[in-house]
């Protein structure tokens, strides 16, 4: 036990005995538990699982004094129905805190309608047999996804303080996420950024789109740069700042250059190469290291179908 009275959690009940001045009662508990993500920690205080001196307190922001005595109810993990299944990863990094994997294109990340089974959580059960219990819940500590056909880099925490670091990490735009992607058309300029807030689309209810923020919209920042021209295509570099569900699909479409092979934003449009979906690739993942502190940077090579295409497109501009 340290100045913040820091434990470690191995029972389901935990005391602790405030040993600092006065803090705000979830600020504290996240110093003294650091195995529990802040978001679990109020979690427990709302459900009434954290008493203050023998008193049951579920305001996260009553102020804890020296002295004071703390005592934590966890339950136990809410069990997922959900099987593990021997999937292979293609794994790029694995340490006791952190998961990186290069996933294929057709593999969903969460188990939703139409893809019960046969997700990146299922064969991370099986993979990561300790993973259980991360947020409280039996799941793999998914902390960003990857659309069903976009391949490349994803990271998953193996603890709760590793998903709370990467997640802060990732709303503090410090953690560095690098696509590459071939679209339709060739950008007039070099580079760029765009800065359209995204939206579920107000008709189509599959689709984001470009909404303002006043109907709904959030803000989503890409950046662009422009890495090969290819006669009517562009093999583009893309770097995101904000996460939304589809960014980089909804803003090139936006910008009238659709990503090649997206089955929904790029429909009418054909390349005459076969590919499993969109010509996207998280290609790059640079984050820190949620215990050392030492940046750690995942290269995803590039899938099959991506090489073929650019294959296919420098041959046709060898020719032309």
């Amino acid at each position: 036990m340290d100045e913040f009275g820091r434990v470690n959690i191995s029972h389901s009940s935990v005391d602790i005995q405030v040993q600092t001045p006065s803090d705000r009662l979830d600020r504290y508990l996240a110093q003294a538990l650091p195995d529990l993500s802040r978001s679990r920690i109020q979690n427990l205080i709302e459900q009434g699982q954290v008493q203050l001196n023998d008193q049951v307190c579920t305001s996260k922001k009553i102020t804890v004094k020296l002295g004071d005595r703390i005592t934590v109810e966890i339950p136990d993990a809410q069990p997922l129905d959900l099987q593990p299944e021997d999937i292979p990863l293609d794994i790029l990094y694995e340490d006791d805190s952190l998961l990186i994997i290069n996933k294929p294109a057709g593999l969903v990340v969460h188990p939703a309608p139409g893809h019960a089974g046969g997700t990146l959580v299922n064969a991370l059960l099986a993979h990561c047999p300790n993973l259980p219990g991360i947020g409280g819940v039996q799941r793999p500590g998914i902390v960003h996804r990857l659309d069903k056909d976009t391949t490349g880099a994803i990271a998953i925490a193996k603890t709760d303080f590793a998903q709370q670091h990467l997640q802060a990490q990732l709303k503090a735009k410090t953690a560095r996420r690098e696509y590459l992607g071939v679209v339709y058309g060739v950008p007039k300029s070099e580079s760029g950024t765009v800065d359209f807030p995204i939206g579920r689309h107000p008709v189509d209810r599959k689709k984001m789109a470009v909404v303002s923020v006043e109907k709904g919209g959030r803000s989503a920042v890409t950046h662009w740069q422009t890495l090969e021209r290819l006669g009517n295509y562009t093999l583009m570099h893309f770097q995101l700042e904000t996460g939304r569900t589809h960014q980089i699909r909804v803003h090139c479409a936006a910008l009238g250059h659709p990503i090649v092979g997206d089955p929904v934003y790029s429909s009418g449009h054909s390349v005459g190469v076969n590919l499993p979906g969109q010509a996207l690739h998280a290609w790059k993942l640079k984050l820190q290291h949620p215990m050392s502190g030492e940046f750690i940077e995942a290269i995803a090579p590039l899938p099959a179908s991506f090489t073929t295409l650019l294959q296919v497109l420098r041959r046709r501009m060898a020719i032309a």
